[in-house]
Formats: structure tokens, C-alpha cells, sequence
């Protein structure tokens, strides 16, 4: 005979509430983080400016409803949009993420955790348009600060892409809490909230890994930070929750989507994440290819002085570590720029023959250049144990790569080596001052003169801009 299961309704797991409780309660005191935060949101929005440019983006934009508009809706900075806050959600998440510009968290998972900024954003933005007294940028920064934390350590430990899930996963988690709080909802909603993004459950990479390599790795962290702000308002109408979400026998997530493991956790919630946050400065590639890029440009550079021809290359070898070859060592044909810009091979020969890697890069007409692929052919990646192992070390995090050239007259450049990238914590005070002048090309793409100058007078200013409400920020970048 079966064993009737209990229906005593047991209290909500302990990840959820560790969730909310940090969400909820915790002040954020770095003023590292805080900074790395103003920087943070000043590149995420510059890479929704770049995006716009490109019409597979654009034609995904707006209100569901052709020509809707949201009285007291949240604004779509760089456009005309008011939206509803989930719409807006999604047309600043993706944005965002387009071009795969935006900062990266590198563990035993990986993502984007400024991802969140696109439900953070609408949601702040319509809740100091309808509420009484409205939110402040100081509230944005600090729930950014929360939801890169939230996302990041649970990458830390536990890898979701290694059962077959995506990190966005982890964003609609962030940002439900995040949200959940910055609009009002009480304690108790915000732990129904979060139980609900893990209901939500299966979020597949099937789109980012050949042979289906697609746009949808560009717009599903919008969909993800959009369905946050859908589960919030919905927790905050008193929609109940469900406690044993995680650790239900059988049905819960761990069983049914995790391989009955539970998470494991390497350190609190704090401000970790932001202050270690990565930055893509100078490169729109998956970050696992950041420092590949950086040795591509310096030889290209060496291959100019020398008068050598990408032409006359036998092989390049590619010494790295197993994140990056279990997940952009690609070969074969490469059929549209969201395949390209996660195969290392084609982001070191870009910028060997051309001595660039901008987002342009990645679209048909350059990808038609025989000498891409030819060169492509040559290039073979190898593990370096300890490169993989500097890059989970807490103390280092490195994403080390090492380029050795081969030309077929049997000379060879001395491998050129770079384990932290531009935009690596250790690396602040050289990328900072780049990330800015990324931010100002970016607002050139969309604003004139006097309208860039108005907002970089509020961004380079940290007490005006945390001071500053919500939605008269984003006036600032309305078209």
C-alpha cells in the first residue's frame, strides 16, 4: 500500500527567507560598492543606447498593443516608450543584453547580473510616477547592489548550466526579490514572491549552445527581469506562496531540476558580488573570451610590425581554462551573430586580422570575409589545470588566456599571456576611467549635445544622482 503524503504545510525553505531576509533587511554600507554600482548602472544603460542601433532589437521593443501608452508608466530610456512596468521590464532588459556588452559574474555559474537592472529600473521608475513620494536613484543602486549579490552567490557554488539551466534563471529570482521590496510589498509577500521564480523553474540553454545558438540568449534576460516585476505585483495582490518550493519530495526543484542536490553557499549576502563585478570594457564578447581578445589585439599589433599576413598563419594555440572550452570552443559553421559571439575562435580571429572586436563584428557582412573562417581552422584550444583553477579561486577569479602563434615558414611569437582582464576588480583604477568614455560614445549614439552633458552632469556626480527621484533620472534620456 502507498503511504498517504503529509499535508502539513511546512515552513518556507530556509533559501527563500535567507532571500528575503537580504532583500528586505540589509543595509548596504560599501561605499565600493556603491561606486562600482554608479559605474555599473552608467555601462548598463550605455549598452542598451548601442543596441539600439541594431533592428533585430528594435523590432522587439515597445507595447504589446501597437501604439499604447501607460499613463504614469515607466519611461524606456533612449526611446519614447511608456510602458507598463513588465513591458518596460522587458525593453530595458533587452536592451541591455543584446549585444553582450554588459557586466559578468564568473563561478561555478556564470551571468550578467546587471541583467536585473531592466525590472529594477521600470519598476522604480513607475512606482515614483503613481506613488506618493517617489523612490530615489540612492534606492536603484542599492537594489542593484542586492540583485547582483542574490544572482551572484548562488552562481558561486552551484553550476545550473551543468543540469542543462540557464543563469536567467537566477536573474528572475534577483530581481523578484528586489522588486517585490522596492514596490512596496510586505516581508511575507516577498517570501511568496521568490517561492513563485522558483516554481517558475526550467529556463533551458538550449539557445545558447550549438547547434541551436540563437537571438532568444538576447532578449531572455529581459524576459526574465520582466516576469520578476509580474511576480511581485502578483505576491503583492496577496497571492500565497509555496514553502517547500525547493526541498519538496519529488516535486520541488531540487529534484526535479537540480539532480536532488540542495545549493550550497560559499559566503552571506553582502556586497560582494558588485564590488567583484566584471566589466566589458573593451570587447562585446562572452567574457570567458575577454582576455583572449586583449592577446589577439597585441598581436595583431606584433604582426603588423614584423609585415606578417594572418594569411601566413600555421596555427595558433589557445591555452585556457575548462569554463571557456566547454563553452566557446566551437568549430564548424557559425550561422548568425549569437553563434559568433560565443566561439572564442572566431573572437581571437577577428581582432588578429582586422586588430578590433566591436559589436558590428559579429553581423553577416564582416562574417562573409573568407579569411575569418580560413584562420578560424587554424586556431585549437588546450586546458591549463591551473588556469582553471585561479579562475574558482576566491581570491583571484582570473579568466586566463594564452595566445601562441605558429606562421608556416616555422617562426613562432613568444606566447603573449593575460590572466585579468580590463575590467576585473583588479584592474578598477585602468578601467574605470574607459568605462566612462564607453558611457559617453554610447550616449552619442542617441542624445545630443546638451542632453549628454545634463546627464553626465548627474551620473559624474554620486550625491546628485543617489539624491535624485527616479523618474526625473530617466527623464533625463527620454527621445
Amino acid at each position: 500500500m502507498s503511504i498517504p503524503v503529509s499535508n502539513v504545510r511546512p515552513r518556507f525553505d530556509e533559501v527563500i527567507t535567507r532571500i528575503a531576509d537580504y532583500a528586505t533587511g540589509y543595509k548596504v554600507g560599501s561605499l565600493e560598492a556603491m561606486d562600482t554600482a554608479r559605474h555599473c548602472l552608467m555601462d548598463t544603460l550605455g549598452c542598451g543606447f548601442e543596441a539600439l542601433e541594431y533592428p533585430a532589437c528594435t523590432r522587439l521593443l515597445g507595447p504589446i498593443v501597437p501604439g499604447t501608452v501607460v499613463p504614469n508608466g515607466a519611461k524606456v530610456p533612449g526611446t519614447g516608450f511608456q510602458l507598463d512596468p513588465v513591458q518596460a521590464a522587458f525593453n530595458i532588459g533587452a536592451m541591455i543584453r543584446w549585444l553582450d556588452f554588459n557586466d559578468t559574474f564568473l563561478a561555478a555559474e556564470w551571468g550578467h547580473p546587471s541583467d536585473n537592472l531592466g525590472g529594477i529600473l521600470a519598476a522604480a521608475d513607475w512606482m515614483s510616477r503613481s506613488a506618493g513620494s517617489p523612490l530615489l536613484m540612492r534606492d536603484v543602486l542599492e537594489g542593484m547592489i542586492k540583485a547582483h549579490e542574490i544572482q551572484g552567490v548562488l552562481a558561486l557554488e552551484n553550476s545550473f548550466n551543468r543540469v542543462g539551466l540557464d543563469h536567467v534563471l537566477l536573474v528572475k529570482v534577483a530581481s523578484t526579490a528586489v522588486v517585490a521590496h522596492l514596490i512596496g510589498c510586505t516581508y511575507d509577500q516577498v517570501v511568496n514572491a521568490v517561492s513563485q521564480a522558483f516554481v517558475d523553474g526550467q529556463s533551458l540553454r538550449t539557445y545558447r549552445h550549438a547547434p541551436n545558438a540563437g537571438s532568444r540568449k538576447s532578449w531572455a534576460a529581459g524576459d526574465a527581469t520582466s516576469r520578476a516585476v509580474r511576480l511581485a505585483l502578483i505576491s503583492r495582490t496577496g497571492e500565497m506562496g509555496y514553502p517547500s518550493v525547493l526541498t519538496a519530495k519529488t516535486w520541488g526543484f531540487y529534484d526535479v531540476s537540480f539532480g536532488g542536490k540542495e545549493f550550497t553557499f560559499q559566503r552571506p549576502f553582502g556586497s560582494y558580488v558588485m564590488e567583484n563585478v566584471l566589466f566589458k570594457v573593451s570587447f562585446p564578447a562572452e567574457f570567458h573570451a575577454q582576455t583572449a581578445a586583449e592577446c589577439a589585439v597585441q598581436i595583431h599589433a606584433m604582426m603588423q610590425l614584423l609585415g606578417r599576413k594572418p594569411q601566413e598563419i600555421k596555427k595558433i594555440t589557445i591555452r585556457t581554462h575548462e569554463a571557456c572550452m566547454r563553452i566557446i570552443d566551437k568549430q564548424g559553421p557559425l550561422d548568425n551573430p549569437a553563434d559568433r559571439d560565443h566561439c572564442i575562435q572566431y573572437m581571437v580571429a577577428i581582432p588578429i586580422i582586422f586588430g578590433r572586436l566591436t559589436a558590428a563584428d559579429y553581423e553577416d557582412g564582416i562574417a562573409a570575409d573568407p579569411r575569418i573562417d580560413a584562420l578560424r581552422q587554424r586556431i585549437t584550444c588546450v586546458e591549463d589545470k591551473g588556469f582553471t583553477q585561479d579562475y574558482h579561486d576566491p581570491g583571484k577569479r582570473s579568466i586566463a588566456n594564452a595566445l601562441t602563434v605558429e606562421f608556416e615558414d616555422g617562426q613562432k611569437l613568444e606566447e603573449v599571456v593575460c590572466e585579468y582582464p580590463i575590467g576585473h576588480s583588479r584592474r578598477r583604477t585602468e578601467g574605470m576611467p574607459l568605462l566612462v568614455e564607453k558611457f559617453k560614445v554610447n550616449l552619442a549614439r542617441r542624445f545630443p549635445p546638451a542632453q549628454r552633458q545634463a546627464i553626465l552632469n548627474v551620473c559624474l556626480g554620486p550625491v546628485r544622482l543617489q539624491a535624485m527621484p527616479v523618474s526625473e533620472f530617466v527623464d533625463l534620456f527620454v527621445i
